[in-house]
């Protein structure tokens, strides 16, 4: 008799990339409905995946017992005990490369994803560069699956069903009775955050129309910026520190629209299926770091006439000489347009 398949995905950070795998993952469990999928990440991601049928979730705790080759062999040696057939490394990174030596030793099907890091050069080079779309990192965990013969179609996902908003939520915040915009306004690294004095205009303008305004984020220094925006306009809500995790994630899947960077927040909308504009700086949609399914139009670019080498660099980190502020080239007024537009549709 043959053993019940159970796939092993494996993708250990970061946020936004783990929360892209999760419309990838719906889709393999409606696509193939008999197969039982472990995904493996930190212990703070569990929450993006409760709901989904046939998924577990395996806490990879790197800082502690699983910490080092030793460790990885222990992490390895608890999940055979589940009876893993396939192994889709999403990551493909030292610690999931050790584990697919381990677990090549054992009889499973194992594939590794391509991250296609010669275009990323290619296309963030200041000279020569080849710009065009590249493969998104939804297709890219898809490819994964299919070199594993699972077959997984994302062009046109199912409505997810909404739960009501918890009591909890409802007591913070209060019913729903208006439109709600959650505003991202960082990111990890400066070369994709929108100048705070600029997203400041954005805020204003929106609260001002009546809508709530959710304000997302992390950290002190963040929470103390979100917190001075919070007392400055009226309908404006900082969450940031103030709710869990996973209530995070029910505010944001009762949205009408999210605005982010390009950073983590805008997945988490997008994978909850939320209208979502992104705002890029250095970054390019082009590297495939789009949030899932949603229109080009959505994402708002700077001007790029005026700054042609965009991207610099597929992450923000890095950028050219005179690209420091291409941000600044984005008009608040161009993200205010988009925003009333989404919200009257």
């Amino acid at each position: 008799m043959l053993k019940p398949q159970h796939i092993l995905i494996i993708r250990l950070s970061a946020m936004g990339d783990v929360a892209m795998t999760v419309p990838v993952i719906r889709a393999l469990v409606k696509q193939h409905p008999n197969c039982k999928i472990t995904v493996l990440s930190k212990p703070f991601l569990k929450p993006l995946f409760e709901g989904i049928s046939n998924v577990s979730f395996y806490e990879a705790d790197v800082k502690g017992k699983h910490k080092g080759i030793i460790g990885i062999y222990r992490l390895f040696r608890s999940l055979q005990k589940l009876d893993i057939t396939h192994v889709a490394d999403f990551h493909n990174v030292v610690r999931s490369k050790i584990l697919r030596k381990f677990f090549a030793m054992t009889p499973v099907s194992i594939a590794k994803i391509d991250k296609g890091r010669a275009a990323k050069k290619a296309l963030t080079r200041s000279e020569n560069k080849i710009f065009k779309q590249l493969k998104t990192s939804h297709q890219r965990y898809v490819d994964v699956l299919s070199k594993l013969d699972f077959k997984v179609t994302i062009s046109n996902p199912k409505p997810i069903d909404r739960k009501p908003l918890s009591e909890n939520i409802i007591i913070k915040f209060g019913h729903k009775e208006n439109k709600w915009i959650g505003v991202a306004p960082f990111a990890a690294f400066k070369g994709k955050v929108y100048p705070l004095n600029l997203m400041e205009e954005v805020i204003e303008e929106l609260s001002s129309k009546g809508i709530t305004i959710f304000l997302f984020g992390g950290g002190h220094h963040e929470i103390e910026i979100l917190k001075r925006i919070e007392s400055k306009y009226k309908n404006c809500i900082n969450v940031a520190g103030e709710i869990t995790f996973t209530q995070e994630l029910e505010l944001i899947s009762h949205l009408d629209l999210m605005i982010s960077m390009d950073s983590g927040n805008a997945h988490l909308a997008a994978m909850q299926q939320i209208k979502t504009i992104t705002i890029w700086g250095v970054t390019h949609p082009f590297a495939g770091f789009s949030p899932f399914n949603q229109p080009s139009d959505y994402c708002i670019l700077p001007d790029l006439e005026k700054y042609p080498k965009i991207p610099c660099s597929i992450y923000g980190n890095t950028f050219f000489d005179g690209y420091e502020n291409v941000m600044e080239s984005i008009k608040p007024t161009a993200i205010i347009k988009k925003a009333v537009s989404l919200l009257s549709e």
